[in-house]
């Protein structure tokens, strides 16, 4: 019998022909593509059968360790894509998973989820990369805000990382993460969701940075009863459409949050207020304090004419929370104020926020959230707001409601140019350009006149000896005290 000899090329298309038999070479990633390239290969629909092979091929072999989608290419899938331990999914650009049209879903089903979501034990896993489009328009028959139609959903899962990502044009949330501990979103473009850009709820260790999110329906970022919180260097905008910038939400007493910080944002143009944090219910108030808000940029905030939790930050049923070093201009209603919207307010007295080092300037009235006022306290009796060192100036509704400072300084700040958002001081010493330090004409009066006992060991010498009120205060690009005379 004569013996047939086939090319290597043409052996290899053949057995990639054949499903589950044809995998990467370098052993450690497994290809799925639209055009037959791939170890995997899809057809733009029910797309997620082969994306789902892919992925339980690499749960399976311990040899391989990433499913990659290559692009470009539309994969169309109508449920879920399910990920396991100790892998990555990652893919080009260009590649983008897309929902399928008309799809119904149940409430929470997402796009991509883990895939041991209703019990322990998920864990170690990345993705990062290529783009998922909810396709809000090819899904009129659901109604955002209501679960429906998430990007991804994880629950149960520990060491979770999302980023560099596209997410855009859903129904629901980009990641809702629900009783896990230790997830990363970060470097990711989110686009007009149908809820929240992230929301992490009954979870621990959950850290989202260098994020550019534009809000619809709810917040950027959002923690619900959870802890362990680091939400900076994120650029948050909207529309005038959705709720607040950065949401906190602590209810009753199963659950503490005393270590959250927020800082080095960026928050502007929100419908409501751009950092809301609320509790309610009967707690301790010992599992809400450490709250740090810090080094924010917070402008032209509370655009909605409809809502009393407009302003810059809206606080209610934390206790010892620190505002510190953040510029607030041009909020509507209040920059920084106590007020119960939308819960009922956490039971007790006593509570106090101590608000240090800000720069609020031209707040402006709100029909429903105050008459542009820099600190508004609507609960005397139960709050006490302490100011030090604050730099106000022009905020037609006056300074305080409910409040009152003698060490605050009423006064130009002295911006750079604050039309542009260099928010940094005028500086006789030097201010720092971006690029290289230069000397001005005039000399803000936020320079060397912060709060005595905050720390000022990250400015530049010299210093004064004292920490600068705004945005740059105790860090190395603080303006410089003036010459000596």
């Amino acid at each position: 019998m004569m013996k047939v000899f086939l090319p290597t090329l043409l052996l290899t298309a053949i057995y990639c022909l054949l499903p589950m038999m044809c995998y990467a070479a370098d052993g450690a990633t497994v290809y799925v593509a639209g055009d037959g390239t791939g170890d995997y290969n899809c057809d733009g629909t029910d797309d997620q059968v082969e994306i789902n092979a892919a992925l339980d091929k690499a749960a399976a072999d311990p040899q391989i360790t990433t499913v990659y989608l290559k692009g470009p290419f539309k994969y169309r899938i109508n449920n879920t894509v399910k990920i396991s331990s100790d892998t990555v999914l990652t893919g080009d650009s260009t590649a983008v998973l897309k929902l399928a049209d008309r799809v119904s879903w149940t409430s929470e089903q997402a796009m991509i989820s883990n895939k041991g979501y209703t019990s322990f034990g998920d864990k170690n896993i990345e993705i990062y990369g290529f783009e998922l489009d909810g396709n809000r328009e090819g899904n009129t028959q659901m109604t955002s805000g209501k679960g429906y139609h998430q990007l991804f959903y994880f629950k149960y899962a520990n060491n979770v990382s999302i980023h560099d990502m596209y997410l855009h044009n859903n129904h629901g949330d980009g990641l809702k993460f629900n009783t896990g501990d230790n997830v990363k979103f970060y470097n990711n473009t989110i686009d007009r969701l149908g809820h929240d850009g992230l929301y992490a709820l009954k979870s621990t260790n959950v850290e989202a940075y260098n994020n550019r999110i534009t809000c619809r329906t709810n917040s950027a970022l959002r923690v619900y009863n959870s802890n362990h919180v680091s939400f900076h260097d994120n650029v948050i905008d909207s529309h005038n459409e959705g709720g607040s910038g950065i949401e906190i939400q602590k209810e009753s007493s199963g659950y503490v949050m005393d270590d959250i910080e927020i800082f080095n944002n960026a928050i502007y143009n929100t419908a409501y207020a751009g950092i809301w944090v609320f509790g309610s219910g009967s707690y301790d108030k010992a599992q809400t304090i450490n709250l740090h808000i810090h080094h924010n940029k917070i402008y032209n905030t509370g655009l909605n004419g409809s809502g009393s939790w407009v302003g810059g930050i809206v606080l209610n049923g934390f206790h010892n929370a620190l505002v510190e070093n953040n510029v607030f201009d041009g909020v509507y209603g209040s920059a920084i104020s106590i007020r119960t919207v939308y819960s009922y307010p956490a039971l007790g007295t006593g509570y106090v926020l101590y608000a240090r080092n800000n720069i609020i300037v031209n707040t402006r009235p709100h029909a429903a959230g105050g008459r542009g006022v820099a600190f508004y306290n609507s609960h005397p009796s139960d709050y006490t707001i302490v100011t030090d060192n604050n730099l106000l100036f022009s905020n037609p509704g006056g300074n305080y409601y409910n409040t009152s400072s003698t060490n605050d300084i009423v006064a130009d700040p002295l911006f750079v140019d604050a039309a542009n958002r260099d928010y940094h001081l005028k500086s006789l010493g030097g201010r720092w350009t971006g690029q290289d330090w230069v000397v001005d004409a005039v000399h803000s009066p936020g320079i060397d006149a912060g709060y005595m006992e905050s720390p000022f060991d990250l400015e530049p010498a010299p210093n004064g000896g004292r920490v600068n009120i705004g945005l740059y205060g105790n860090t190395p690009y603080a303006a410089k005290s003036a010459p000596a005379q």
